[in-house]
């Protein structure tokens, strides 16, 4: 059986923050305000990945109320939701992502951010598309106020 899921993340940036997205650093003059890390790339790959498996959603596993996460790697959190879909009997198929950033320009880092997802959760780099675009200065995003990524999931189960 084959399911998709769909995964949406999106932060406020601010000066002096550093940028983490696909567990890469991009910036460390303007990053995103969050409780982990705050890499919104992992963070909307997770929802799709455990929305996909009908395992609701990153917040339920890792609610930023609770202090313990803080500052945590969202690393961990994509290998913690892939152990849950292993768990289930699912293996992933794809992951298809678009970043959507004013500035910092990312598409220099794409490759390395699919190489430590690709490592992270051990899926070919050939199953993850990453890709980025602005809003042409449109909106929060396109004011430099914000980052978002919208992030889709297949998994499959063999059983």
């Amino acid at each position: 059986m084959v399911k998709t899921g769909i995964g949406y993340d999106i932060h406020r940036l601010k000066k002096g923050k550093s940028l983490l997205l696909g567990g890469v650093t991009i910036s460390n003059s303007i990053g995103v305000v969050a409780h982990s890390d705050g890499d919104v790339l992992l963070h909307a790959m997770v929802d799709a990945l455990l929305g996909a498996a009908a395992l609701g959603d990153l917040g339920k596993y890792f609610p930023s109320s609770e202090p313990q996460w803080k500052g945590k790697s969202s690393l961990f959190f994509l290998k913690y939701a892939m152990g849950l879909l292993i768990e289930k009997g699912y293996n992933i198929d794809h992951i298809d992502s678009t970043i959507i950033l004013e500035h910092p320009k990312v598409s220099n880092k794409i490759f390395d951010m699919i190489d430590n997802i690709s490592n992270a959760i051990n899926l070919e780099k050939s199953s993850i598309s990453i890709k980025s675009t602005t809003t042409d200065g449109l909106g929060f995003i396109g004011k430099n106020k914000g980052i978002g990524v919208l992030a889709i999931a297949t998994i499959s189960n063999n059983i």
